[in-house]
């Protein structure tokens, strides 16, 4: 047996197939399903994963007006931003920001999943968020993923 004709096939951006993927947030904890989200926007859940490409799907995110958040966290969990000038630290609680945009609150929890370079940006232009249930990319004919049987 010649153990050096085994090679290890790594993904590059002309191997990739990428997918449309539909997610219901109804009712769903917004940390979990964000988990599920950015796996599959990483490319976790396929067998040709490379760490430094981008072969996840793209994700379609559906009624994230619906979302739950436990225990206190709609007065207690706050959002951070900085205006770049001197004492210029903003905060917005999470219901503040709900109110202003539901759909803002989930693309922050997905954003902070993926990695902090030029790749997580790429990967997040994959990604679309939608407050109801009409979304603009059924001619992409995306699968619908059951978050409850997804691990």
């Amino acid at each position: 047996m010649n153990t050096l004709s085994y090679k290890t096939v790594s993904a590059n951006s002309a191997t990739v197939s990428k997918e449309w993927v539909l997610i219901d947030a109804a009712d769903q904890p917004l940390g979990r399903m964000a988990s599920i989200a950015a796996k599959f926007l990483r490319g976790k859940y396929k067998t040709n994963y490379t760490p430094h490409v981008d072969c996840g799907d793209n994700v379609i995110i559906i009624n994230a007006e619906k979302i739950k958040l436990s225990g206190n966290k709609w007065n207690d969990k706050t959002y951070l931003r900085h205006t770049g000038y001197p004492g210029g630290q903003r905060s917005l609680t999470a219901q503040e920001l709900y109110d202003k945009d539901p759909a803002r609150v989930v693309e922050n929890a997905i954003k902070g999943m993926l990695p902090k370079n030029k790749l997580g940006s790429a990967i997040y232009r994959n990604l679309k968020v939608y407050v109801g249930l009409e979304h603009d990319q059924e001619a992409q004919q995306p699968r619908t993923i059951n978050l409850n049987e997804v691990k």
